[in-house]
């Protein structure tokens, strides 16, 4: 109940301060990879330039490592005709599989071309273990998706999976490289290897798959009534259009993101690992329940930049710019504009407002204008010609992200500036 309730303290928390910084997110279940744990949420910027892909649609939203597949009900098979083996020369690939059933008569589907999907594609890796040691592991897949590594590495995770290579197949003579099928996989099978298969392969549907001898497949193997998988995996890649795991009905929509946020349960995975305990109100020991709280700074910063920025420059947030007001000195050297640049300044200060004078000399107002763009300050404030004005003297004040300018009385520029500041 603790951790709970801090959980819930640090993720409102954090909606506050994301919130203040003004930056868009998305927050999204997520896995705890190698730090274990149960819940896990991270908090993502939608950035079309972001690290990592997540899934959305309506309420729900997940890192596609945190996607469950829904699974298909299973469907009765005791109609369905037994399995044949057949010839398929040079077809070591989903595409030249597919190529050759559709271009041989007796292979081809007697109310439709076949696709990848009804393939039923088997891959073998090696798991290599925090102690060394390895082991092997096969994933079957539907042909028309290709096995997502980050997917794969979250479900297996403390192991890290690494390519099956030639020396491995030579350990394992039961595999037949580019026709493997689920006739040899499976702990209680020829080959030994545990064998673990996509959600969607649920028992009575039927595939084409390698027989497991260098040119052959075999068309219309059943699952749970030819062949019995060990288990099931979140191994797949997870594309646009598949159905919501909430049950909605909506399609999933596909995104990237700036990860600059995480928060999950660790439990006690680490306080019991270092005997880590700690005396109670009775003074008996107890090992503490741990959580972990992390924010990316330096990507808040940078997803903050690339989420705000637009073709003149930056446009920060006032919450982390660097300063509220910039102040461009647009006049002539020895004209009035720098004496009233630099009493703006001053009296900007005096009133708790942060302030960035650009005072260069030998720089042309022109360029002065442009770096104001550029380095992003939220309100840009120019003395210019209109200072010398002597009956109505004014600068002009200008946001730097609507563009939006406003001619402002000289006699109240401060307290102009310092009530935008503080609004």
């Amino acid at each position: 109940e603790g951790l709970q309730r801090s959980y819930d303290a640090h993720r409102q928390a954090y909606i506050r301060l994301f919130d203040r910084l003004g930056l868009p997110y998305v927050i999204v279940s997520a896995m705890s990879g190698a730090m274990g744990g149960s819940a896990s949420e991270e908090f993502l910027a939608p950035i079309d330039v972001g690290e990592d892909t997540f899934v959305r649609c309506g309420d729900y939203a997940a890192n596609v490592e945190a996607v469950v597949t829904p699974a298909p009900d299973p469907i009765p098979f005791d109609d369905l005709p037994p399995a044949v083996v057949h010839d398929t020369p040079d077809t070591p690939t989903i595409a030249t599989l597919v190529d050759h059933a559709n271009s041989v008569t007796e292979l081809r589907h007697p109310a439709r071309d076949w696709t990848a999907a009804d393939t039923l594609k088997n891959v073998v890796m090696m798991l290599r273990h925090p102690d060394g040691s390895t082991a092997p592991l096969a994933v079957g897949v539907p042909g028309d998706r290709d096995v997502d590594m980050k997917r794969l590495e979250a479900a297996v995770t403390p192991a890290e999976p690494v390519p099956f290579d030639d020396a491995d197949f030579a350990a394992h003579p039961a595999l037949a490289k580019g026709y493997i099928g689920p006739g040899v996989l499976g702990t209680d099978n020829a080959s030994g290897i545990r064998y673990l298969v996509d959600p969607r392969v649920v028992s009575g549907t039927s595939w084409i798959t390698g027989a497991d001898t260098t040119g052959k497949h075999v068309f219309g193997l059943v699952a749970g009534r030819d062949f019995q998988p060990d288990g099931t995996i979140e191994a797949a890649e997870v594309r646009a259009g598949d159905p919501c795991p909430d049950g909605c009905g909506e399609p999933l929509e596909i995104a990237r993101g700036v990860e600059i946020g995480h928060i999950f349960q660790l439990g006690r995975k680490y306080a019991e690992a270092l005997d880590f305990t700690v005396q109670d109100e009775s003074g008996k020991p107890v090992t503490p329940t741990m959580g972990s709280y992390g924010i990316g700074v330096s990507r808040c910063l940078a997803a903050i930049a690339e989420a705000t920025l637009d073709d003149d420059g930056l446009c920060w947030p006032r919450e982390i710019a660097p300063a509220d007001v910039h102040v461009v000195i647009a006049g002539k050297e020895g004209g009035p504009q720098r004496d009233t640049a630099e009493r703006l300044c001053a009296e900007l200060e005096a009133a708790g407002v942060r302030v960035l004078l650009d005072d260069r000399v030998g720089v042309s107002p022109g360029v002065r204008f442009k770096d104001a763009e550029l380095i992003g300050v939220p309100t840009i404030a120019i003395v210019g010609r209109g200072v010398a004005d002597e009956t109505d003297p004014t600068i002009e004040v200008k946001d730097r992200r609507s563009g939006d300018r406003v001619d402002v009385p000289l006699p109240d520029a401060t307290a102009h500036l310092v009530e935008i500041c503080r609004s």
